[in-house]
């Protein structure tokens, strides 16, 4: 039972491996989850993570046997703290890029893990919910905001007042995912995808990533304002040199970051 960290190339995969509990998070694996995703941030090696699970689950979010009531405690006594799952469902901030390969069951902290991921990429087999309503609470880890962000609202809106999943083939429809694929194929595709993203210029993949960001949180005149202002910095690095210079010399790139 752990949170494995792998490494290859510049793409990290983040795995949740809890099968036995549908990769649902107590205490502890909350904790080594938020300590993988700083350890992928953190190092300026790694450009882009796949986030998965094992099994037939995706995760099935806080356990709620065993974290669920450590939080309802800590409310009650009046010393509860922004509620996060695995350390990323609370960061606003554009970060690296993150893909979801979703591999079963998404399910409330589930589901709200793989909305705090980029984009998402799924088998014939997953289903998406957020099912807090069922148990009297109401997502607290994104879920409310980024699920309307991801789906048409209305869409969003019976997911969260029903607890109701839907399925792979509605997910796609709706725009929740990307693509579907088959389980033996679906980590290949997402670190094909995840690859691709590594290999573009470090800098200008996370400015691109907040000038998106800004935009949605903001509209479109501040998007638009960020726009200018992280193109500028881009146009500023060695990177934006070395772009163009390697097309003109029918080579590969290479990117330094910088």
């Amino acid at each position: 039972m752990s949170i494995e960290f792998d490494v290859d190339g510049a793409v990290a995969t983040i795995t949740i491996n809890r099968p036995e509990a549908r990769n649902s998070l107590d205490p502890e694996h909350n904790s080594l989850l938020a300590e993988a995703y700083q350890r992928f941030q953190a190092d300026d090696a790694l450009r882009c993570a796949v986030l998965t699970g094992v099994g037939n689950s995706f995760s099935a979010g806080a356990d709620l046997k065993k974290l669920i009531p450590v939080v309802r405690e800590t409310v009650l006594d009046d010393t509860a703290e922004p509620w996060v799952m695995g350390g990323m469902t609370m960061v606003a901030e554009a970060g690296k890029p993150m893909i979801a390969a979703v591999n079963g069951h998404a399910l409330a902290g589930g589901l709200e893990l793989a909305l705090a991921c980029d984009f998402r990429i799924c088998v014939p087999q997953a289903t998406f919910g957020l099912a807090e309503v069922r148990w009297a609470i109401i997502p607290g880890a994104g879920g409310t905001q980024r699920l309307p962000r991801a789906v048409p609202v209305g869409v969003a809106t019976e997911m969260i007042l029903t607890g109701d999943p839907i399925d792979a083939d509605a997910a796609l429809r709706h725009g929740l995912v990307n693509r579907i694929v088959e389980p033996d194929e679906l980590l290949g595709e997402t670190m094909r995808v995840a690859k691709v993203i590594a290999s573009r210029g470090p800098v200008a993949v996370r400015a691109a990533k907040e000038a998106i960001q800004t935009g949605l949180r903001e509209g479109l005149a501040a998007g638009l304002l960020a726009e200018q202002r992280l193109l500028a910095e881009c146009m500023r690095t060695e990177d934006a040199a070395e772009g163009p210079r390697a097309f003109a010399e029918k080579r590969e790139p290479v990117y330094k970051g910088r």
